[in-house]
């Protein structure tokens, strides 16, 4: 039996669960992995393989199609997102799939925490200006009583909320899916999206991407906030429509933006957002952490050996 990982962070680990599957006698397909592999790519791959840990990777019909034909009996979506998955083509094509639910709560908000403080005081950029050998003092804002739009009331932004809760600041929710009320999401108010967003002074995004939160942030959006706004996604890139983030970057009406993730990754090098040092840019690397990446690796292990069958 085969497994193919085309997970990054397990693959970075696998010496520690290389274990687990040799006591199978599973043999290990291990392709060198940045972000995501190409359909070409997986098409070539996924059909040798009996299961399938998936990163980012574009699950398609064409490559689920193919996996089908060939030996592909199960896959585990590592991790919690589900928009690179085509769960429909997966159902009709009769292979079991899933992700992993409730793993990076924790983890995604620290990171989000992270560029909120970055943001608001110029940390990061402070530090690239220290290693140019300049000694700058850039004025930043002070956090208590600002307001924040969060974006999503799902795990991650549960956690997220109750983070801010320390920075006392004032917090309106924005989830259409949330059966909750403020007192437990944790916030003051819970609210139609966009009404209110222009008393936001920082937007931080935690929604899933959905073909209706797809360019959720876009020039209309934008243009009701308030002038000189924050924003923050450790979401998904496509959840903002950049080319409007970028036009908003130059005339000043987003002051910066951090972002953890983007419409294509990696950040194409010639990319304008770039040119913006008041930004702060991640690499879709808010989830790995040493103890987030075990958690989550263990239950994707034992999801596929469920569903091939292996104790």
């Amino acid at each position: 039996m085969k497994v193919l990982i085309t997970c990054p962070p397990l693959l970075k680990s696998i010496d520690s669960f290389k274990p687990l599957f040799d006591k199978q006698d599973i043999e290990l397909i291990l392709p060198d992995v940045v972000q995501s592999l190409s359909e070409e790519q997986l098409i070539d791959l996924v059909p040798e393989a009996d299961g399938w840990i998936i990163g980012d990777d574009p699950v398609t019909e064409k490559v689920l199609a193919a996996g089908k034909k060939g030996n592909l009996k199960a896959a585990v979506r590592w991790g919690v997102g589900v928009d690179n998955v085509d769960f429909k083509a997966a159902r009709s094509l009769g292979i079991p799939i899933s992700n992993t639910p409730g793993m990076f709560g924790s983890e995604v908000a620290d990171i989000g925490i992270c560029y909120l403080t970055g943001l608001a005081r110029q940390t990061f950029y402070i530090d690239r200006e220290v290693r140019k050998g300049h000694w700058i003092k850039p004025q930043g804002i002070s956090l208590t009583g600002k307001s924040v739009a969060l974006i999503g009331l799902g795990h991650i932004g549960l956690a997220v909320a109750r983070r801010l809760k320390g920075f006392d600041l004032q917090i309106t929710g924005y989830d259409p899916s949330a059966n909750l009320t403020p007192h437990q999401a944790g916030v003051h108010e819970i609210l139609l999206f966009p009404e209110k967003i222009e008393i936001a002074d920082f937007i931080l995004i935690t929604c899933s991407l959905t073909p209706s939160s797809l360019h959720l942030i876009n020039e209309s959006v934008i243009s009701k906030m308030k002038d000189g706004v924050y924003i923050i996604n450790i979401s998904r890139g496509k959840i903002i429509d950049e080319k409007a983030l970028i036009n908003a970057l130059v005339s000043g009406k987003v002051r910066a933006a951090a972002l953890d993730v983007f419409e294509d990754e990696p950040l194409p090098s010639q990319s304008p957002l770039r040119s913006f040092e008041q930004c702060i840019f991640g690499t879709h690397n808010g989830s790995n952490t040493l103890e987030a990446v075990q958690k989550c690796s263990l239950k994707a292990i034992d999801l596929l050996f469920g569903y091939l069958n292996i104790k």
